[in-house]
């Protein structure tokens, strides 16, 4: 009697498993290497941050820009 093999865990993960898991350890290699904090001017307040939460912020902002002027194709 033959028994079918168990899949292992590495194999049962799908390509697109693989690739969020390769850009969220890319994610936590950026916030580690850019964690010193940066002043950023707006007219006339500084904010000081740090500059992987400036980044984060303003790839958002830009997403929401897109789905705005996307949206208004429609």
């Amino acid at each position: 009697m033959d028994r079918a093999a168990k899949p292992s865990l590495l194999s049962r993960i799908s390509p697109r498993q693989w690739v969020a898991i390769v850009l969220a350890v890319l994610a936590v290699i950026f916030v580690a290497q850019n964690h010193h904090r940066v002043d950023i001017n707006i007219l006339t307040v500084t904010i000081r941050s740090p500059l992987w939460l400036i980044l984060l912020i303003m790839f958002v902002v830009g997403w929401i820009v897109g789905l705005f002027t996307r949206r208004g194709r429609r």
